[in-house]
């Protein structure tokens, strides 16, 4: 039965990512204890242009250890919804978390090639390897979106506002995702 491979592969994917101290800032655990159900929180390190260091944050470094006062990034909670056809399909990825980002719906599900189904792009915007595979694992899925949150890709925009204001006004783009850092720790 596909559920039940899906559900070992899932079990030992989280065990072996849980385990697993060369993936700073990623964390994972289940909802409830379905296992095709995970939350995930992403820690956005100091280096993620808009959703990392933006924001001054003294009193979570102190917490941390680091009251030295430099900037901190946001932390962005988020599920990871797997199908029972897993891996032969991908998974679901929603942020709970605001976000404001040319590739993160309103709602905050996230658009990035390789979270999309395998078939032909209709609109011949993505190629067949840019799409989801079998190969891919929920580290290489958060690893890609950590890598979209700071590179993002504005001509397929899933947020047209984000988008926007990322071509045309940096400066309120920035002001946003400064928000959401700030949000993201509890301070609005």
């Amino acid at each position: 039965m596909v559920s039940s491979a899906a559900s070992g592969l899932l079990s030992r994917q989280l065990k072996l990512m849980q385990s697993d101290k060369d993936i700073p800032g990623i964390s994972c655990g289940l909802i409830g204890s379905n296992v095709f159900e995970w939350e995930v929180m992403l820690m956005i390190s100091d280096d993620c242009k808009y959703y990392g260091g933006t924001y001054r944050n003294i009193a979570v470094e102190r917490v941390r250890g680091k009251a030295d006062g430099r900037d901190t990034g946001g932390f962005y909670r988020a599920h990871l919804i797997f199908p029972p056809e897993y891996p032969h399909l991908p998974p679901k990825m929603t942020f709970q978390t605001p976000i404001f980002h040319p590739n993160v719906y309103p709602s905050g599900d996230v658009c990035i090639s390789i979270l999309h189904a395998p078939a032909n792009d209709p609109y011949g915007y993505e190629s067949a390897s840019e799409r989801w595979s079998p190969v891919q694992t929920p580290e290489t899925i958060l690893l890609s979106v950590i890598s979209m949150l700071s590179s993002p890709n504005d001509e397929s925009p899933a947020n047209v506002e984000a988008a926007r204001l990322w071509r045309e006004d940096t400066k309120e783009f920035r002001k946003r995702c400064r928000a959401n850092v700030r949000a993201s720790l509890g301070e609005e």
